[in-house]
C-alpha cells in the first residue's frame, strides 16, 4: 500500500502523475480492481480520501495520448486573430489547371453558343430557298407540265396507241406517273381556287377585329397547332391520291379508287387553306390595332416556345426535326407577311407612303421569329452537348433530297419531299395567295396582261435561277459530307415479307466512270421506268432507303428491340422516316 501511494504522490501535479501510472501498473499486474481502474485513467487512492470513486478527467486523458508538439500547436491555433483570417482570404489562391478538362469543356461551351447564330442561319438560308423552289414550282413550272401532260393526253389516239401492242394491260400505260400528279395537282389547285371565292374575306376581318384580345391570343395559338396538324396529315392524302391513282392496275373498276381520294385531298387543301387565311387575318388585325398590343403579345408568342423546347432532352436526330420545323414555319410567315401588306396596300390606294408605316411592324415581326430561334437553338445544344457542326449535317441531309429526286431512280417529285422533310406543303399555301392576289389587283387593258406575261416569265427566271444555283450548292453539301457513294448504289426491291434484296451485278457498270461524270450524268437525266416483277413488289429508291424505314423491315425492327436500345443515339441523319418528321415530333 504504500508502494501504492508513493506512485501516486507525484501524480497530483502535472506529468509526475503521467509518468508514474505505467510503474504502478507493473507493479498491481495480479490486482484486477486497480489495474482497471488506473488503465482507465482515474487516479488512486481515491481524491479527498472519500471512498466514492471521482469523475473521469477527459482532459488529462487526452492529454495523455498527446504529445508536446500537438500541444503547441492547439496553442498556436489559439493565437489566430480576426487581423490574420482576413489575410488568409485576401492572399489565398488556387490553381485552374487540376481541373483542365473541366475548364475547357466550359469554354468550348463557349464558342458553340457563340457559334450557333452563324451555322444556324446558313441552315435557314439554305431551307428557306428550298421551299421558295418548291412554292415557286406550283406557279411557273406546274401548268406548263399540266399543259404538256393535257396535251399528250388529248394527242395519244394519233400515234401513241401502235407504241402499246403487244404490252400487258399493267405496262399499257397513257401518261407517265409524274404527269398523273402534276394533273391532280393542277386540278386540285384550280378547283380550290374557285372554292375560295366563297370564302369573303372581309367580313372575316370585322369579325376577327371585334374579338377581345384575350380570344385573338388564344385563336391564333389554336390556329398554329392546327396547322401542324394540317401539315402532317394533308402530305399523307395527297401520297395516298398520287400512288393510288399510278399503281399499276389489272381491271379497270379498280380506277374507282382514285374519286374519294380526290374529293378527299380537294377537301384538305380548301380546309388548310381557311386556316391559313384565318391565320393571314388575325395577323393583319395586329397590324393595323391602334395600340399594337395584340402584337405585342403575338409576338411574345414565340418566347413562350422557349420554354416549351429548351428544357427538354434533345437528341440529334430530334433537332434535326425542330429545325426542319422552323425552317417551314419562318417561310411560312414571310408568305402571311406579304399577303397582310398585299390587304393593306388595297385598302389605301396603293399609296408607297403606307408601306412605310407597314415596314417596322414587319421587321420587328421578323427580328422576334430569328432571335427565338437563335436562343432556342444555343440553349438547346448547350444543355444537350451538340456540338454546332450538326448543323452541317442537317445541309447536307436537305441537299441530298434535292440531289437525289434529279436521279434516275428518284421515285418522288422534289417538291413532294421538301413536303415530307420539313412539313412545308405549297398548294393551300399557293391557293391562298392566289386568291389574295386577284382580289387585290384589278387586271384591265391589253397592257395590263402584258404586265402579267411579263411578271409570269419573270416568276420563271427565278425559279429557274434558284433551282441552278440550290442544285450546285446541293452537289457541293453531298460531297463535303461524302455522301455522293449512297446515290449511286442500286435501288433495293423488297416485298411485304421479305427484307430487301442486295445490290446486284447490273449496276457495277458505272464503277469504271469517274464520280465527277457519273454525278453529274446521273443528275441531268430523265428518270428511267423499270418493269414491275409478276409479283407486287415494292420499288424503293436509293435515297428511300436512307431517308425512310423500309416496310419489309417492320417486322425486322421489332423483333431487334433489344439491339435498338443499345444502338448509338447519333445515327444517320437519312434514316430518319421523313413521314414522322412532317408531323414535327419531338420524342
Amino acid at each position: 500500500m504504500a508502494g501504492v501511494a508513493d506512485a501516486a504522490a507525484p501524480g497530483s501535479s502535472g506529468d509526475g502523475r503521467r509518468g508514474g501510472a505505467p510503474e504502478q501498473l507493473q507493479q498491481d499486474a495480479g490486482r484486477g480492481e486497480r489495474k482497471s481502474s488506473c488503465s482507465s485513467g482515474e487516479s488512486w487512492p481515491p481524491v479527498g480520501g472519500s471512498g466514492q470513486p471521482p469523475a473521469p478527467q477527459r482532459t488529462e486523458t487526452l492529454g495523455f495520448y498527446e504529445s508536446d508538439r500537438e500541444r503547441k500547436k492547439k496553442k498556436s491555433v489559439s493565437d489566430l486573430s480576426l487581423l490574420k483570417f482576413i489575410s488568409a482570404e485576401l492572399t489565398r489562391g488556387y490553381f485552374l489547371e487540376h481541373n483542365e478538362a473541366k475548364y475547357t469543356e466550359r469554354r468550348e461551351r463557349v464558342y458553340t453558343c457563340m457559334r450557333i447564330p452563324r451555322e444556324l442561319e446558313k441552315l435557314m438560308f439554305f431551307g428557306i430557298f428550298l421551299c421558295l423552289d418548291a412554292f415557286l414550282y406550283v406557279f411557273t413550272l406546274l401548268p406548263l407540265r399540266v399543259f404538256l401532260a393535257l396535251f399528250q393526253f388529248i394527242t395519244l389516239p394519233c400515234y401513241g396507241l401502235r407504241s402499246h401492242q403487244g404490252l400487258r394491260i399493267s405496262d399499257r400505260r397513257l401518261l407517265q406517273p409524274a404527269q398523273v400528279c402534276d394533273i391532280f395537282k393542277g386540278v386540285i389547285l384550280v378547283i380550290c381556287y374557285f372554292m375560295m371565292h366563297y370564302v369573303d374575306y372581309s367580313m372575316m376581318y370585322h369579325l376577327i377585329r371585334g374579338q377581345s384580345v384575350i380570344k385573338l391570343y388564344i385563336i391564333y395559338n389554336m390556329l398554329e397547332v392546327a396547322d401542324r396538324l394540317f401539315s402532317s396529315f394533308g402530305q399523307d392524302i395527297l401520297d395516298a391520291l398520287y400512288w393510288t391513282a399510278t399503281e399499276p392496275k389489272e381491271r379497270k373498276r379498280a380506277h374507282i379508287g382514285v374519286i374519294p381520294h380526290f374529293f378527299m385531298a380537294v377537301l384538305y387543301v380548301f380546309l388548310h387553306a381557311i386556316l391559313i387565311m384565318v391565320q393571314a387575318t388575325t395577323l393583319n388585325v395586329a397590324f393595323n390595332s391602334h395600340n399594337k398590343s395584340l402584337l405585342t403579345i403575338m409576338m411574345s408568342n414565340n418566347f413562350v416556345e422557349i420554354k416549351g423546347s429548351v428544357f427538354k432532352k434533345f437528341e440529334k436526330n430530334n433537332l434535326f426535326q425542330m429545325s426542319n420545323s422552323d425552317i417551314k414555319e419562318r417561310f411560312t410567315n414571310y408568305v402571311l407577311l406579304l399577303i397582310v401588306c398585299l390587304r393593306n396596300m388595297e385598302q389605301f390606294s396603293w399609296n408607297p407612303d403606307h408601306l412605310w408605316v407597314l415596314f417596322p411592324d414587319v421587321c420587328m415581326v421578323i427580328a422576334s421569329e430569328i432571335a427565338v430561334d437563335i436562343v432556342k437553338h444555343a440553349f438547346i445544344t448547350k444543355f444537350n452537348d451538340i456540338t454546332a457542326d450538326v448543323y452541317s449535317e442537317y445541309r447536307a441531309s436537305l441537299a441530298f433530297d434535292l440531289v437525289s429526286s434529279r436521279q434516275k431512280n428518284a421515285y418522288t417529285d422534289y417538291s413532294d419531299s421538301v413536303s415530307r422533310r420539313m412539313g412545308f406543303i405549297p398548294l393551300p399555301l399557293a391557293v391562298l395567295l392566289i386568291r389574295v392576289v386577284t382580289s387585290s389587283i384589278k387586271v384591265q387593258g391589253v397592257l395590263a396582261y402584258a404586265c402579267v406575261v411579263l411578271f409570269y416569265c419573270g416568276l420563271i427566271s427565278l425559279k429557274v435561277l434558284n433551282s441552278i444555283v440550290l442544285l450546285g450548292k446541293s452537289c457541293q453539301y453531298v460531297k463535303e459530307a461524302k455522301m455522293e457513294e449512297k446515290l449511286f448504289s442500286p435501288p433495293p426491291t423488297s416485298t411485304p415479307g421479305k427484307p430487301p434484296s442486295k445490290p446486284q451485278s447490273k449496276f457495277k457498270s458505272t464503277q469504271g466512270i469517274s464520280t465527277d461524270e457519273s454525278f453529274s450524268a446521273s443528275i441531268t437525266n430523265q428518270p428511267v421506268h423499270q418493269k414491275e416483277n409478276t409479283t407486287s413488289s415494292l420499288v424503293t429508291s436509293n435515297s428511300d432507303q436512307f431517308l425512310t424505314t423500309p416496310e419489309g423491315e417492320d417486322k425486322d425492327i421489332s423483333q431487334d428491340n433489344s439491339e435498338l436500345k443499345h444502338r448509338s443515339s447519333k445515327k444517320d441523319l437519312l434514316e430518319i422516316d421523313r413521314f414522322t418528321i412532317c408531323g414535327n415530333r419531338i420524342d
